[in-house]
């Protein structure tokens, strides 16, 4: 087993490091600003486009994408690298297009969908939104009810879904709903296309969240989708939204390490300048064993992280890795924070570091794409069940 990235991937994390020391760390302090003042995360539209020219010239769009599309098809451990600079930054860019939402299209689509849909989302020409938690069913997706029935050619969509990124803004969502009631995850839940402004695809309200992001509520009311935009095949929906949220949580663990280094490095700049009672802090004890424990436990975390994205690259199940992985590295990442807020005391309670905006995503990362006691359940369950 190789413990050393391939020269070009080394080469890449070290080109995404330094647009995120050079591009977005600068464009912090306006981002703090903005958030304490109730203004929300969202980058001023100028600046999202010149980060959208510096990130495309620097070859950095496409990323995982197909070669057909224009991507460079890169494998799972060279995004680890990406997605941990990524995560070093509070400042809200995300090179396109996402990947969870690619993926789960890449590996879905038909020719008119690839020309219609991926095509242009590759070339960040659109912006997507993928809809599957809902109000009764969040942790749980076999649960959800928003139903699928056809018509005719076309399939009338009722439901609800709750905790939507970007509905009000994308292009189009993909949404999840049933289409036979008796199989349910077992061959029963189908994705669709639904295009921004379709009749019956209500945006209920904006839910503001912690650390000033924002989710949405929409409701299905009769919305008509034409067959042709059934994604994947019918009642097969479910897999591919795996594909999907597993991309999302191994990204996850990649920005929680990415958070918690950027954490220990303000730790390990600030202990020796400031002193309580004639020491300086990194003389304490208490502030040694933070750092020893945070180091070591990082260096866990990106071990388990690589390891899960070559097991993925060399077409090995998973599953269960991923669900250690995202728990691991959030609570790990959080706990980390943490710390480096109380190593920085009052200061660190403060709006103007960006100790907060990392805590408020922490805390959320910790919740969504499944909560960490789903995913050691999952584990559990999963070796309790093969000994049994």
């Amino acid at each position: 087993m190789e413990f050393e990235l391939a020269e070009d991937h080394k080469m890449l994390k070290d080109l995404v490091a330094r647009f995120v020391r050079d591009e977005l760390m600068p464009l912090e302090a306006g981002v703090l600003a903005r958030e304490a003042e109730g203004k929300g995360l969202a980058l001023a539209g100028e600046d999202h486009r010149r980060l959208d020219e510096v990130s495309r010239s620097l070859g950095l769009w496409g990323l995982d994408a197909p070669l057909d599309v224009g991507g460079m098809d890169l494998p799972n451990v060279a995004l680890i690298g990406v997605n941990e600079e990524m995560g070093r930054t509070v400042t809200p860019y995300t090179l396109p297009p996402d990947s969870p939402n690619l993926r789960m299209l890449a590996a879905t689509v038909n020719p008119r969908q690839r020309e219609a849909y991926l095509a242009p989302y590759v070339r960040g020409e659109t912006v997507s939104a993928i809809g599957i938690s809902e109000p009764g069913a969040g942790g749980d997706p076999a649960g959800m009810t928003t139903h699928a029935r056809p018509d005719g050619d076309d399939w009338i969509i009722n439901g609800r879904k709750i905790w939507i990124s970007r509905a009000a803004e994308a292009d189009f969502t993909i949404l999840m709903a049933v289409t036979d009631k008796e199989k349910r995850s077992r061959g029963g839940i189908s994705a669709f296309l639904v295009d921004k402004g379709t009749p019956g695809f209500n945006v209920l309200r904006r839910i503001p969240m912690i650390g000033g992001a924002a989710t949405y509520e929409v409701a299905l009311e009769d919305c008509r989708v034409e067959g042709w935009k059934l994604l994947g095949i019918e009642g097969q929906g479910f897999a591919p939204m795996q594909l999907r949220l597993g991309t999302r949580r191994i990204q996850m663990a990649a920005w929680s390490i990415g958070m918690a280094q950027r954490a220990l490095d303000m730790i390990c700049d600030y202990a020796p300048q400031r002193k309580t009672f004639g020491l300086p802090l990194s003389e304490r004890q208490a502030i040694q064993w933070w750092v020893a424990d945070a180091a070591t436990r990082i260096h866990a975390a990106r071990l388990m992280t690589y390891d899960c994205a070559w097991k993925l690259d060399e077409g090995r199940d998973t599953r269960l890795e991923i669900s250690m992985i995202k728990a691991y590295a959030t609570e790990m990442a959080w706990e980390v924070v943490d710390r480096a807020m109380q190593t920085f005391g009052a200061m660190g309670m403060t709006k103007e570091l960006p100790l907060q905006l990392m805590a408020a995503k922490l805390r959320t990362m910790r919740i969504y794409d499944g909560p960490t006691e789903i995913h050691k359940w999952v584990v559990a369950r999963n070796l309790l069940g093969a000994r049994g």
